[in-house]
């Protein structure tokens, strides 16, 4: 599997990961970002604006339209992935029913999955294919819709590697990875969907983000 692109890796470089004795554990911020200022008081204030992943709307295994909206109030994990991929997407997702199976139950989290062969998957097919996995109820969603704009979405948004390749094994290149998203829709970790220990350290670094996010909103 390809690693992650050097854009992704220098953007690392950026990213602020605490853990001392005095505070909670917190995930780096991944992505592109700018400063804006307001008037606080009288006194200029500059933060800092992170990338966010933007609009979306796809269509999933129940062939219920599935936005950006649905996704508000969630933390949830995307990947990329095509039901006749002959490499590494079973592996993908048979590691990632370990992560449905942690957390299939807690109202804020979810799992979104976005086919890049629209054209073969259809909504019948990612529902036979969900069937298969045995995912049950809306904790993980397979999307289906234009091939352009998920493209878009996991190349500029998502930033990792999704592209249509006919002499590619499959006719289809993308990554492996694991994207971690926050409840202000920021990228808050990468992590490969094809190795067990990543995936362990997913479902570890989820806890860190729920507890991140009921602390920030009791404050």
């Amino acid at each position: 599997m390809k690693k992650l692109t050097g854009a992704i890796a220098l953007l690392l470089l950026y990213s602020a990961c605490k853990f001392n004795n005095t505070e909670a554990p917190k995930l780096p911020i991944f992505g592109n970002r700018d400063t804006a200022t307001t008037i606080v008081n009288g006194k200029p204030v500059t933060e800092t604006v992170y990338q966010t992943i933007p609009s979306f709307k796809f269509v999933n295994q129940y062939g219920d339209s599935i936005s950006d909206k649905s996704l508000n109030g969630d933390i949830y994990v995307a990947d990329f992935f095509f039901t006749t991929c002959p490499s590494i997407c079973p592996i993908m997702h048979r590691n990632m029913l370990t992560v449905y199976n942690e957390y299939k139950n807690v109202s804020d989290f979810k799992i979104i999955s976005h086919t890049i062969d629209p054209k073969h998957d259809s909504v019948a097919v990612l529902k036979k294919y969900a069937d298969k996995l045995g995912i049950k109820g809306n904790s993980w969603w397979l999307l289906q819709g234009n091939k352009e704009q998920t493209y878009e979405l996991g190349q500029k948004s998502y930033l990792v590697a999704v592209k249509q390749d006919n002499g590619t094994a499959g006719g289809y290149v993308h990554q492996g990875w694991f994207v971690l998203v926050d409840k202000q829709k920021r990228i808050r970790g990468y992590y490969d969907g094809t190795d067990e220990k990543q995936v362990a350290k997913l479902i570890d670094d989820i806890k860190i983000l729920r507890t991140e996010t009921n602390v920030t909103m009791a404050q």
